[in-house]
């Protein structure tokens, strides 16, 4: 019997995993490697697609599949294939053509679960295939036929995001879908129920484990869903003020390796299931 039998802990990756520098801090890596061994689940829940979370996976080394698409999926890495895929409704594009034509400036993303077009391009995107290594696909709306998994609208102005939010949120279909701020400069259009929060609840099915025995971590708005699902929902303190608000406890930053503390808190009995 291990010291973690059968507790599934599922984190964000960047600003929670991930140190600023976009890389996992050698304690972070020790403890998760401790708490595999001791019997545990550990895995991350995203917002990338698998085809640019390689790096990721092979980082973070999960021993269990991962969620993907902000809720949209779950992916077994080891076996190469999806598990679980939530596919949106066709007339997702209609909310693509009512953006494309009432922002000009906005960056536009349509996401299928095997690769993603660029609608139109800004800024934003142009540094989101840097950082993905995401090739450069154009399509035209009209020419996409393939199950899409999200809708991504990008821009780096702040006003501009809240109102392409209000936007989306006074659409006639708006009701058929969820939306999310995923970072700073992102806010996406997800499948109806779509959350992180589903993924973990997909992924406590797929290993048969309990759910009184699951910790979600993370740092923005779209982990938030997580932190509900899970029966321990945890914050790094650098998160956002509504992360921080909706956690059941705040740990340290990503800076200081906030994994690692969260799995010895949970080996010494500082942090325990509700």
């Amino acid at each position: 019997m291990g010291k973690f039998d059968g507790i599934l802990i599922c984190t964000d990756l960047d600003g929670t995993l991930y140190k600023n520098d976009k890389t996992i801090s050698r304690e972070n890596k020790n403890a998760i490697e401790y708490f595999k061994s001791e019997g545990g689940y550990f895995t991350f829940i995203t917002g990338r697609l698998p085809y640019y979370s390689l790096s990721a996976y092979n980082d973070a080394k999960p021993n269990a599949p991962y969620g993907c698409a902000n809720g949209g999926g779950v992916y077994d890495g080891k076996a190469e294939k999806y598990i679980w895929t939530y596919e949106m409704p066709r007339n997702a594009l209609e909310l693509v053509k009512h953006i494309d034509n009432s922002f000009s400036d906005v960056g536009i993303q349509v996401c299928l679960f095997d690769k993603t077009y660029f609608v139109r391009d800004n800024d934003t995107t142009e540094k989101f295939r840097k950082t993905t290594g995401l090739p450069h696909l154009v399509c035209n709306r009209e020419d996409i036929c393939e199950p899409i998994a999200k809708l991504i609208f990008s821009s780096g102005c702040e006003s501009t995001l809240f109102d392409i939010e209000r936007s989306l949120k006074s659409h006639s279909l708006s009701s058929e879908f969820d939306f999310v701020r995923s970072s700073r400069t992102l806010f996406e259009v997800l499948p109806k129920g779509a959350t992180k929060g589903l993924s973990l609840s997909k992924l406590v099915e797929y290993l048969k484990t309990d759910s009184k025995k699951t910790v979600a971590i993370g740092d923005y708005n779209n982990d938030i869903s997580m932190f509900k699902s899970a029966n321990l929902g945890i914050a790094v303190s650098n998160a956002c003020p509504d992360a921080l608000k909706e956690a059941d406890y705040v740990t340290v930053s990503n800076e200081e390796h906030a994994i690692a503390k969260v799995i010895y808190d949970l080996e010494s009995g500082a942090l325990s299931f509700k």
